[in-house]
């Protein structure tokens, strides 16, 4: 696993022909783009939340432990406002134009100083972080408690859990010296019923809410927003790995019937990191076609 977070850019030159480039989200008082990090965002929900935040005019850095999958999503960010970068050849590790729209960092989030490199290596690119999304995490194996083979607990919260305080503790220093900024942090219904079959997940995300919650406390009247989104089982990659079984039960107890679809996580957290959330912090926000209770 990678230990340092080292930038992969993907450039590309605009041109004429161009179609209307997406909205640039910017500070009132500098007119500067702003920047969002988005851990995990090579597949899956992370990659709908960046590429949503990458139409609300953010620029954002698509950090994950994959970098042919980060460079991916970024191609795609890039390509979606600059139709000609589609044709460009691969230009990873390459320096890019300041005002590339996305870039990839390589993170692994379950080694804390993998994270601040991360954190360090997005502001010397880009002087600045408005929104951090924790959103990296595996659904772990699906067995009950007793048949988990050994590391197994320790393997799932190093990544669900200690991630998102490694996130949280990186960037908040930053984030108070402006006096602004939104966290976002992705936990899971589980987190807040339980689910059989799956408790070291369940545990890991539980306690990102409760995280969550006193993170929030600690700073709300310092202009940082703190919040988290629990979806229910939603159509990603990560599906693979859990069974068909435990699928099916997930699925079973969502009165819509059906799985979510990334992209409806990606519209919730794209609000919560805007300025419209404003009154809103330490809370939790469902995403669960009806199956959350409380």
């Amino acid at each position: 696993m990678a230990r340092g977070a080292q930038t992969l850019f993907c450039a590309a030159n605009g041109g004429a022909g161009a179609r209307e480039q997406m909205p640039s989200q910017q500070t009132p008082e500098t007119h500067e783009p702003r920047t969002a990090i988005v851990t995990g965002a090579g597949s899956g929900i992370g990659a709908a939340i960046a590429e949503r935040l990458a139409r609300d005019g953010y620029q954002v850095a698509i950090a994950d432990i994959h970098g042919d999958s980060a460079g991916r999503t970024a191609a795609r960010i890039i390509s979606a406002g600059r139709p000609e970068a589609a044709s460009l050849p691969d230009q990873r590790g390459q320096s890019g134009p300041a005002d590339e729209r996305a870039f990839a960092v390589s993170v692994d989030v379950s080694q804390e100083e993998s994270v601040r490199a991360m954190i360090a290596t997005v502001l010397e690119r880009t002087g600045r972080i408005d929104a951090l999304v924790n959103n990296a995490g595996i659904a772990g194996q699906s067995a009950a408690t007793w048949e988990l083979p050994p590391g197994e607990w320790e393997r799932v919260l190093a990544i669900d859990l200690s991630g998102v305080y490694y996130g949280c503790r990186a960037v908040l220093p930053h984030m108070l010296e402006r006096g602004s900024g939104r966290i976002v942090n992705v936990a899971s219904i589980a987190g807040k019923e339980g689910n059989p079959n799956a408790v070291p997940y369940s545990a890991a995300k539980a306690g990102v809410i409760g995280l969550t919650k006193a993170v929030a406390k600690e700073v709300a009247t310092r202009g940082v927003l703190v919040n988290c989104v629990t979806p229910a089982v939603i159509e990603t990659p990560i599906l693979q790995q859990v069974s068909d079984e435990h699928v099916r039960y997930m699925v079973s107890r969502i009165p819509m019937g059906r799985t979510g679809r990334p992209e409806e996580v990606a519209a919730l957290v794209s609000w919560l990191c805007s300025e419209d959330c404003s009154f809103s912090t330490g809370a939790v926000f469902d995403c669960s076609g009806g199956r959350a209770t409380y």
